[in-house]
């Protein structure tokens, strides 16, 4: 095992004990946390899949249908290896921490009950332990690290050294992912799909407008550039007249107004387009595929 992954784990069981460590201590005061649950908490449990609820907080979105059938298969012929972890909202019903995976595989398998640990754990905590246990995958590319890390920053409140600690990762590792963020959609695209290596993505970042980003990330995909080569271009890079006139007429997105623009799609379950313009000004344009449609986003927007 390497050495990151080992600190990682550290971090990781350091996180957990203190949340278990915490609510071992408001026992012995007599008191209870809003979903404890005295006789089952901190153990191992069979519990029927009816009465788990799937995590809000869930970092993952998108689960490979494939990968998913060939787990459901595996859980068939020998169970769950893994137990999942959930905390006790009532006393028959729960809510998934981490393990959303296994749990849709077990469904999917015919199951009807799984294992689970039961833990102590308020919307923060539960958050957290979902994002940092998301950070152990190993089929996670660049972006969805970098996505995880800012979640990590902006929805559980920790700062740069906080969250280097508990991670077992140093500085410069998080903050070269979180600026990979930064990046124009396209070439964020091209990382998730592999197209583009994590040192080749480093090297635009250097790159300070999105145009010429994308202009040298053009030149990368196109020439099959090595990463030397790739530093060397910028190191000499002067933008041609049509780089320039492209960035006089449009707008590459940021990463907060590709964000709401996400966001808003997905709400709307439909196309939205965000288009800047000068002095924060821009304007949002929604699509529609028929009047039944518009009436149906009409409804959701009142």
């Amino acid at each position: 095992m390497s050495k990151s992954k080992l600190e990682l784990g550290k971090g990781i069981r350091a996180l957990l004990n203190n949340i278990d460590e915490e609510a071992a201590l408001a026992n012995k005061r007599g008191t209870k946390t809003e979903n404890s649950s005295p006789n089952l908490r901190g153990s191992v449990f069979e519990i029927p899949l009816s009465d788990i609820e799937v995590n809000p907080f869930q970092p993952r979105v998108e689960f490979n249908e494939e990968a998913l059938q060939e787990l459901a298969e595996s859980i068939g012929i020998h169970g769950v290896v893994q137990p999942v972890t959930v905390r006790a909202l009532s006393e028959n019903k729960f809510q998934l921490i981490a393990g959303e995976r296994r749990l849709r595989a077990s469904k999917l398998a015919g199951k009807t009950s799984i294992p689970a640990y039961v833990r102590t754990a308020n919307d923060q905590e539960a958050l957290e332990i979902a994002l940092i246990e998301n950070i152990q995958r190993e089929d996670l590319n660049a972006i969805e690290v970098g996505i995880t890390y800012q979640r990590l920053l902006d929805e559980c409140s920790l700062t740069h050294e906080e969250m280097a600690k508990r991670l077992g990762k140093s500085r410069p590792v998080i903050t070269n992912y979180l600026r990979l963020l930064k990046l124009p959609p396209t070439i964020q695209t091209a990382l998730k799909q592999n197209k583009l290596s994590m040192a080749h993505a480093r090297c635009l970042v250097a790159v300070e407008e999105p145009f010429a980003q994308l202009d040298v990330f053009n030149k990368i995909i196109t020439q099959k550039l090595s990463v030397r080569q790739t530093e060397e271009l910028i190191k000499n890079y002067k933008p041609t007249k049509s780089v320039k006139a492209a960035a006089k007429t449009s707008k590459v997105l940021t990463y907060d107004q590709q964000k709401i623009q996400d966001h808003l799609a997905s709400n709307l379950s439909s196309r939205v387009k965000i288009k800047p313009g000068k002095s924060g000004t821009g304007e949002i344009v929604i699509y529609f595929h028929s009047d039944e449609d518009l009436e149906r986003i009409t409804e959701l927007l009142s």
